[in-house]
């Protein structure tokens, strides 16, 4: 049996090394994204309907961008799209800082240029983990890549939490300049992680096709379990910062609470990327939807600022927990079926990104009419708790999904030994 304690980075070809390189270089940008944006929102505007209203902003130019760059990877270098979705990122900033009011004009454009980026990097960078890798290094290159993620995450946070409240004044004009100031920085960052990703080698999909409508069975599951993570996605990420505003008023105690459970869920990252194996992955998906679903709950259950604190603490061990088994499914589903099926690869990455994007769409969507029909602090309480007993699903299906895999690649082997045979 393969001992996966043995991987380590001597098993990642040089171009799978400089992705991670790049990746790591790119993660000290994504808390920003992924936190402090929202918390500009709020800030100025105190609406959460906008925080949302940003983010189907953003989930809507995703699928777009996946679809239209499937066309692109025909015609342009990967290495290009791939940096230009980076780059996005920061200019979508930029244009979010440059509003003189926060308006729902002003949210729809910043949201399609971060959506755009989004799309351009998910897409590219789930090919790119796919043709570099090999399965039985995929929990290893998670793990690590995880890690750092986390680590990055417990102290970014911290740092612009604390250089916004405590170096800018407490007048929100100087909140603001602050905010201006680390756009800037994310900007410069993103130049710096496309000039690195330039230096490893890639190759392009094989195939010019790459849209298609009917797929295997299996892959029927595997659309399941995007559009379950899809929900939770459709406002996950700015529910923390919401939550956090709401009960602490301070960018400050967000980015603290943020690094407190990074550092944890970073060590537990390390040690399962590093020891665990392709038959432990339903485990980890288990125990990381548990954790989702008890963080749902207690916020929940107490909606108050001990509540936020647990929840935030759940979390931060559940999304990387989640990651770290779902993504190594994802790509051993898709090694398997383009091989029968004899398909680009990125079919199956578009026809993903499609789930996720119904999923995100119910999930924004559950708590903007909760908001709207009653208000924005239940909506915050319970549509959390809602997917999250609706995320327990995932459970069975990938337990399903798993079982019909191992039969799959059972049966192909034969077929193959059969022929050879012949």
């Amino acid at each position: 049996m393969l001992d996966l304690a043995k991987v380590g980075w001597k098993d990642f070809t040089r171009s799978a090394k400089i992705l991670i390189i790049t990746n790591i270089i790119y993660a000290f940008v994504l808390p920003v994204i992924d936190i402090f944006v929202a918390s500009y929102i709020m800030r100025n505007s105190n609406d959460p309907s906008k925080v949302i209203f940003y983010q189907m902003a953003i989930y809507t130019g995703i699928p777009i961008t996946f679809f239209i760059n499937g066309f692109l990877l025909n015609r342009i270098n990967i290495k290009r799209l791939f940096s230009l979705g980076m780059l996005l990122s920061g200019i979508s900033m930029v244009f979010m800082m440059s509003l003189k009011e926060i308006n729902y004009f002003g949210l729809v454009g910043a949201g399609l240029i971060m959506g755009m980026s989004f799309g351009l990097y998910w897409a590219n960078r789930d090919y790119l983990v796919l043709a570099t890798t090999k399965d039985r290094t995929r929990n290893f290159y998670y793990g690590l890549e995880t890690f750092f993620y986390t680590i990055i995450a417990a102290v970014v946070p911290v740092m612009i939490g604390w250089y916004l409240m405590n170096g800018n004044g407490s007048t929100n004009e100087g909140v603001n300049s602050g905010y201006k100031v680390v756009t800037v920085i994310v900007f410069i960052i993103t130049i710096i992680a496309s000039i690195v990703f330039h230096f490893g080698k890639y190759e392009k999909p094989k195939s010019e096709k790459f849209l298609y409508f009917k797929f295997h069975k299996l892959w029927k599951k595997m659309f399941q379990l995007a559009l379950l993570k899809g929900l939770a996605q459709g406002f996950i990420v700015t529910a923390p910062a919401m939550l956090m505003m709401k009960f602490f008023h301070s960018e400050g105690a967000l980015g603290t609470a943020i690094s407190i459970g990074a550092v944890i869920a970073a060590v537990i990252m390390l040690i399962l990327g590093k020891y665990s194996q392709p038959k432990h992955r339903l485990i980890i998906f288990s125990v990381g939807l548990i954790a989702f679903f008890l963080a749902s709950f207690f916020n929940g259950l107490l909606f108050n600022s001990v509540g936020v604190i647990i929840f935030m603490f759940l979390l931060l061990i559940a999304r990387p927990v989640l990651d770290i088994a779902y993504f190594p499914i994802q790509l051993k589903v898709i090694d398997v079926l383009s091989k029968i099926e004899n398909r680009n690869e990125f079919s199956y990455i578009l026809n993903h990104e499609f789930g996720l994007f119904v999923g995100r769409l119910i999930g924004a969507s559950t708590f903007l009419v909760i908001a709207f029909f009653i208000n924005a602090d239940i909506a915050l309480r319970y549509a959390l708790l809602i997917i999250g007993v609706l995320q327990l699903l995932s459970i069975i299906i990938a337990k399903q999904l798993l079982k019909q895999q191992e039969i799959l690649e059972k049966e192909t082997s034969e077929k193959e030994k059969l022929i050879e045979l012949i």
